[in-house]
Order: structure tokens, then C-alpha cells, then sequence
């Protein structure tokens, strides 16, 4: 795990899936998309735990250089000194297979034509359309 940083002005990150660890690194700074839109953490931030939504962690500086991956669903803890993300998916953008994320689009498109009146159902396809949508985003490199 990467370590804290002390004085050097940099953060400590780490991005976990259930599967793996795909990083462990330091940065200057780190962009979020949590579900109330995306947050930027810079060292010495006050402590905060939010929701991620799906879309783009974007790192910037340190040992990780500038570097993006696409996240859906999870946590984000950031501390002063470390940003820890526990995301249910995570890829790097050359990891995401652009066909089968427009497949996902287009089942939550027919979900959502099939809700009728069950809100959740609504959420549900909801749900599926960003994460499909922020993949394709981040596969063709025009994340939001």
C-alpha cells in the first residue's frame, strides 16, 4: 500500500475492487464522481466519505502521473493525507470492451421503455444507462 506522504503535498491512493487493487500510487490531486457530481481532493482536504456514481477518476501528478480510470458504484474515503476507493467496477479505459458497454445501453434503454409504473425499475434502468454511457465516454476518451 502506498504510504502516507507526510509533508510532501501529495496523496496516498488506492483504488480496490473486489477482484483487485489496480492502484497504488501518490498524486497531487484526484477527481471523483460521486453521486452528486464529481469532487476534486487535494492533500491536506477535510475528511469526507461519499457514494461514487459511474464515470472517471482522473489522477494528476505523483507517482501515478495523469492517469484515468472508469469507476461505477462504490465509496470514496478521503483524508487528509489518502484517498481510498472502493468501487464495485473499475477499469482502465483500454480495459473496456466498447461493444458489450453499448449492449449495456441498450438494455437499460429497453428497461426503461418496460418500467411502466414501478419507480424503481426506472432507477434500475437508470442506473445501467450512465454506467453504459460513462463507459463508452471513457473508452473513447470523452469523459465528462
Amino acid at each position: 500500500m502506498a504510504e502516507t506522504t507526510g509533508n510532501s503535498g501529495l496523496l496516498a491512493v488506492r483504488l480496490v475492487t473486489p477482484d483487485r487493487v489496480l492502484l497504488d500510487a501518490t498524486a497531487e490531486s484526484i477527481e471523483l464522481p460521486s453521486m452528486s457530481g464529481y469532487l476534486e481532493a487535494l492533500y491536506g482536504a477535510a475528511p469526507l466519505l461519499a457514494e461514487l456514481g459511474a464515470g472517471e477518476v482522473r489522477l494528476h501528478g505523483g507517482s501515478s502521473g495523469d492517469q484515468k480510470f472508469f469507476v461505477a458504484w462504490g465509496f470514496v474515503e478521503v483524508l487528509p493525507e489518502r484517498v481510498t476507493i472502493l468501487a464495485e467496477t473499475a477499469l482502465h479505459p483500454n480495459e473496456i470492451d466498447r461493444a458489450e458497454a453499448q449492449k449495456e445501453l441498450q438494455e437499460g434503454d429497453k428497461l426503461w421503455h418496460a418500467a411502466g409504473d414501478d419507480g424503481a425499475k426506472y432507477d434500475e434502468a437508470n442506473a445501467i444507462t450512465r454506467e453504459a454511457e460513462e463507459k463508452i465516454a471513457s473508452a473513447d476518451g470523452k469523459s465528462s
